[in-house]
């Protein structure tokens, strides 16, 4: 491509980034930390971009008064009979295909990474250094991490005789076996691992993949183990579940904060 292409697509990749950093869309691709470092590289590809096509214009315009220059003071050749004043180069048209692919990255952005990722990874459950002290409220309102980590690591110690209340989106196993599930994150999407729990009792007869499910329920010992990497899964008994709005940060960062 020309250097105006490349200017052009340079552009493009920074008008998007600016526009994912700007709104919420970001967070489907990174953490929300990273979202100054974002916005400031939109702004130096676009400012590369118009430095880029000014002194490409400037170039060209220079070479264009050269050429009349150099013609006015040449003395006038014979031409020939084609017409033909020398051979232009000209890139193929077809690498403008690779503005396309940005396009639909600015016009279709794609979902988070749902149901489908997160049955084709083993559970990332680490062991926590610590637990935060919990609130004394009924039900303790806990992310699906925390709760998770100290179902199977604490034993559910501070969370026997009370009610919980987690979050997250549902996945069905090859078996039927309803999960609650959480990416956690620890810088962007790509390195994304599930983190998941078991679920048992008052169980929706209708579960939609993907959708995003508030349950309520104590504790049980009740816990199984990943079948891709043999991880453990904890378990909660539902005694009610209701579905929710996917939130606007779908990723969980808990666990490396």
């Amino acid at each position: 491509m020309n250097r105006q292409a490349q200017a052009a697509v340079m552009f493009l990749v920074g008008a998007a980034l600016l526009h994912a950093g700007m709104t919420d869309l970001y967070l489907r691709y990174v953490k929300a930390g990273l979202r100054p470092l974002l916005l400031a590289a939109g702004a130096v590809l676009i400012v590369s971009a118009l430095a880029t096509a000014w002194y490409e214009w400037r170039r060209a315009r220079s070479h264009k008064e050269a050429a009349q220059e150099a013609a006015q003071e040449a003395v006038p050749a014979a031409v020939p009979e084609t017409g033909a004043e020398g051979h232009v180069h000209r890139e193929p048209r077809i690498s403008w295909l690779l503005v396309l692919p940005l396009l639909a990255l600015i016009l279709i952005a794609p979902p988070a990474l749902g149901s489908y990722s997160a049955m084709r990874t083993g559970t990332a459950l680490q062991q926590p250094y610590g637990y935060n002290k919990l609130p004394k409220s009924d039900p303790i309102p806990l992310n699906l991490v925390d709760y998770a980590g100290r179902a199977v690591y604490d034993h559910g110690r501070s969370l026997a005789g009370h009610q919980v209340r987690i979050a997250g989106f549902v996945a069905v196993d090859s078996a039927g076996t309803p999960y609650l599930v959480r990416m956690a994150l620890n810088c962007c999407a790509a390195d994304a691992q599930p983190v998941k729990v078991a679920l048992t009792g008052k169980i929706p007869p209708v579960l939609r993949p993907d959708g995003w499910l508030q349950v309520t329920g104590p504790y049980t010992a009740r816990e199984t183990h990943d079948p891709v990497n043999n991880g453990p899964i904890p378990y909660l008994r539902v005694t009610e579940a209701k579905p929710i709005p996917t939130p606007a940060d779908p990723y969980d960062e808990t666990w490396n904060n």
